[in-house]
Order: structure tokens, then sequence, then C-alpha cells
């Protein structure tokens, strides 16, 4: 494929068939940052006033006036150098487009030789790329900058103008004889994205609510860390050491007052922490939705055991066959996790053999919401007798109460495997929105248990 024919095919993408781009099958080679840029619109550009002094009469040319024909001289200046700066601007912007179109079209593979990823797995990339774009570097409690800010909603604009386009055929009859078809957006797209785009704004009005705030943040290791004085700049704070499991050293240290923060700052962290873990809840629930409307690959099933139970091992299956009533807790109590790798390895597990009972049952097509699982914990009286179905339930309950207990946890080998094979760009939109939207929440969450930790600390210091 010459570089002409990448660029006719940018052209009918961008402002022809806007689909087009969907379908291309491209394998992996290498990723870029950001996949997309901000909306263009082509059609405006092209037909947009050229830049001359052509006057269009509307009545007689004798009641037109030399001086009124031709403009002054100081207005023609000002005008072309503005026309010139507006043309060079639209063209640097076109230009940017045009190759951010044609990083998608080629898989992120620019040599063309066509052994690139496809569309969707480049679209889930260039998301989770852009979030960690502008959100890789926000470690505290502060609004984004405005560039940042600008930056978010303009790239993910367009990548959420690729749903506008992903529609489902509806049949419609209008008599006895007379059907006719009508497209509307597809139900997964029509439910979920505008619920995204509210968590997303909800998320950002919550970074935006602290910016005049009692506490603030010192680098680990710093001075004003160590310091005992009073006073915000000396560091009022006396060496309280945030708890963090992974104790991830690179993350500042908040500080608060000697005194501590007052009630109506407390109450206002508590109430966005409130919000944030809403959030939370809301994105995993869309993220864990649209990854059980994936299929699973041929390649996981192939790497899996011909037993449930040499998957999970001897002691979960036991709780799982002689247990007349299902506990999840209790086993997670039994077990006692220690460590996030602990946890996601038994993940995997547990989720490997749900799906091998699941198959044993003929049920591996049927997905599960987060709501089904939910209902599905304790609920093994009405599973009948057969075995591996009641197997497969009580292993769902399990992994679903398993990624409640531990939010943190990493997607699993499964999560990972469907994400990368997956071929729809509407699931692949969803799934990669939800999952960054989760993240942030979640270390907002965090953040603001830091703040409220350190504060808690030091008021029981001074008394």
């Amino acid at each position: 494929m010459d570089s002409s024919s990448i660029s006719d095919q940018n052209e009918v993408s961008v402002s022809g068939t806007p689909t087009s781009y969907v379908s291309s099958p491209y394998r992996r080679t290498y990723s870029d940052i950001s996949g997309l840029s901000h909306r263009f619109d082509v059609q405006s550009f092209y037909n947009r006033p050229s830049n001359t002094n052509a006057v269009v009469l509307s009545g007689h040319e004798e009641d037109i006036s030399e001086d009124a024909v031709e403009p002054k001289d100081d207005v023609d200046a000002d005008g072309d150098e503005g026309d010139s700066d507006i043309d060079s601007a639209e063209d640097a912007e076109l230009e940017m487009m045009r190759e951010r179109f044609a990083k998608l079209l080629l898989g992120e593979d620019m040599s063309g030789s066509g052994k690139g990823v496809c569309t969707a797995v480049t679209v889930s990339n260039s998301i989770t790329n852009l979030y960690a774009t502008v959100f890789g570097q926000s470690l505290r409690l502060q609004p984004l900058s405005t560039e940042k800010k600008d930056l978010w909603k303009r790239e993910m604009n367009c990548f959420m103008s690729i749903c506008d386009y992903i529609v489902e055929v509806i049949p419609r009859s209008l008599g006895t004889n007379v059907e006719i078809t009508e497209t509307k957006l597809r139900s997964d797209i029509l439910m979920s994205l505008p619920a995204l785009r509210k968590l997303d704004n909800m998320l950002m009005e919550i970074l935006d609510s602290f910016t005049e705030n009692e506490f603030w943040y010192v680098e680990r290791g710093s001075s004003s860390m160590n310091s005992s004085g009073g006073g915000r700049d000396s560091g009022t704070f006396r060496k309280v050491v945030v708890q963090r499991k992974d104790e991830k050293w690179w993350l500042p240290v908040p500080c608060v007052p000697a005194e501590g923060l007052s009630e109506e700052e407390r109450k206002h962290l508590r109430h966005k922490r409130d919000c944030a873990s809403q959030i939370h809840k809301a994105a995993l629930a869309i993220n864990d939705s649209t990854l059980n409307d994936m299929d699973i690959p041929d390649s996981y099933l192939t790497t899996l055991p011909k037993s449930g139970k040499a998957s999970v091992g001897d002691v979960i299956y036991k709780q799982l066959c002689t247990a007349e009533k299902f506990y999840p807790d209790q086993l997670l109590d039994i077990l006692k996790i220690t460590s996030e790798h602990e946890a996601l390895e038994l993940a995997d597990k547990v989720e490997a053999s749900l799906v091998t009972w699941r198959r044993k049952t003929g049920g591996l097509t049927h997905s599960k919401s987060s709501w089904d699982m939910m209902k599905d914990i304790g609920g093994d009286a009405d599973r009948g007798n057969d075995k591996n179905h009641i197997l497969a339930a009580r292993a769902r309950s399990l992994l679903f109460c398993l990624k409640q207990r531990y939010p943190e946890l990493s997607q699993t080998s499964l999560d990972i495997c469907k994400i990368q094979f997956n071929r729809d760009v509407g699931k692949a939109v969803l799934e990669s929105y939800s999952r960054v939207l989760e993240g942030l929440a979640y270390n907002v969450v965090s953040w603001i248990d830091d703040v409220l930790y350190v504060d808690r600390t030091v008021r029981n210091r001074e008394d």
C-alpha cells in the first residue's frame, strides 16, 4: 500500500464513511501515545470563503462607487494577516487529524505491511495511553491544569464520536404487507456511554472542588516533612507516615495543621469520598458487564485444565462442594490472603474453574452481569442437582466477592485475553473508558483516605 492510497483512505474515512475503518483486521507491532485528535469539520474547511476582495452587487453597478468597492489599506492588511493565520492553523489541524487517523487505520503499524493490531485494540490502547498522559502525573487532590483538561475532553470526544456510527438495524412494520428497517444506536452504547460521560464529569467536579484546602503535600524525605515548626510552609505536620499497602515511596505525603482539619473540611472530604466511591462502583459495574459480554478467545480455552478442581485446588474445591450453604466471605477469611498478588492469583484460578464448569453445563455463551452474580450468592437452592451448575454458581459468587474485597485488583488473565482478542470497537470504547474512570475514582478515594488518616493521627496525638 503506497502513501497515496493511505491518504485517500483517510479522506474517505473522515468525510465520507466514518465506519469504514472499524473492521480493519490488523495485528500488533507497537502502540503510540494517542490514536486520535479532536473533532474537525473537513467539509466546512473546504467550503470556507476564499480570500478574495470580490463584491456581490445587489443593485445597479452605478450605485456602487469605486471607493465603496475598494477596501482601505489598513483593513486589507489586517484582514490578509488574520486570514493567513487562520489558514495556517486550519492546515496544521487538518494535517494532525490526518496523521492520527492514518495511525488508527494502519493499526499502529507504521511500516504499512499489515502487521498492525485491529481497530478495536488500537482504540483501547489509545484511550489507555491518553489516560496515562493526562492523569499519570496526578498524585494528589487538586484540579487538573487547563491544558490537560482540554486535551482529555478533546481526545475523548473524538473517541466517543466513533460510537455515533455504531448502530443496530430494527425492523418496523407499516402495515400488513409493508415493512421497513430503522437504525438506532446499539443498545449497550445507548445505555452505558451517557452514564460514563456523567461519571467522567462528576470526577472532574470532585477534583475541581479541591482548590482552597486546609491540607497540603510534601515530597517524602523533604526537610519540611521532618520539621516540627508551626505554620504551613514550615510543616506543622509532625512526621506522620501514611500507611500504604505497597509503600509507594514516590507518592507525596499529605500534611495537615497541628490542630488537625476543621470540621467543615472533614465533612467536605467525607462527602467527596462517598461520591468517588459510588463512581468507582458504577464504573466497575459497567466494565464488568462489558467484559462479560465479550467472547472468550479460543487461545484461553486451550490452556484450561480438563477439570475445575485442578484449577482451584483441593482446599477451595472441598469448600465449594461440601458446604450445604456457601458463604464466599467466610471462605476468603479462611484463605487469609495477605497481598494483592495472592488475590490476583486466586482470581485467575477461580475464573479458570468457572469457565471449565460452565463449558460442561453448556452455558459458556451466557453472560452474567454484576447484579446477576450478586443474586447467585447463597441462591443455590433453585439450581437443581447439576453439580457443575452449582460449582459454577459458587465460583462466580466467590470471584465477585473477591473483587469487591480487593477493588484495587488488577485485571485477570481472562480479562486481558478478552481485551487483546476483542474485535468489537464499541465494546473496546466502553471497556477502556470505564476502566480508566474506575482507576481514577479509586485513586481519588485513596488520596482522600490518606488525608483523613493523617488528620485522625494528628488529632489523636493532641488528645
